[in-house]
């Protein structure tokens, strides 16, 4: 899980998890009906502000707003590079 990016401030570097791809009762879901996860991994941190400590570490499981960060690609996987503030919670 080393990626060589390293997020300056307080902006942290996520990977999201999978859309489920089957509902609780067994339907499959198709591609093109699923919601972008909210749920991901956190891969690399930023040292923080003066004014502000970083909370989450690399590791931790966090959800997030459905509209927040930025996505990248890095390498042939899929990241989100944000601000810890648009993290709601640890899990």
């Amino acid at each position: 899980m080393k990626v060589n990016i390293k997020p300056l401030a307080d902006r942290v570097l996520v990977e999201p998890m999978q859309a489920e791809t089957k509902t609780a009762s067994g339907i499959i879901i198709p591609d093109n009906a699923k919601e972008k996860p909210q749920k991901a991994v956190v891969v690399a941190v930023g040292k923080g502000t003066k004014d502000h400590s970083m909370t989450v570490k690399v590791g931790d499981q966090v959800l997030y707003g459905k509209y927040s960060g930025t996505e990248l690609k890095y390498e042939g996987k899929d990241y989100l590079i944000m601000s810890e503030k648009d993290i709601l919670a640890i899990v």
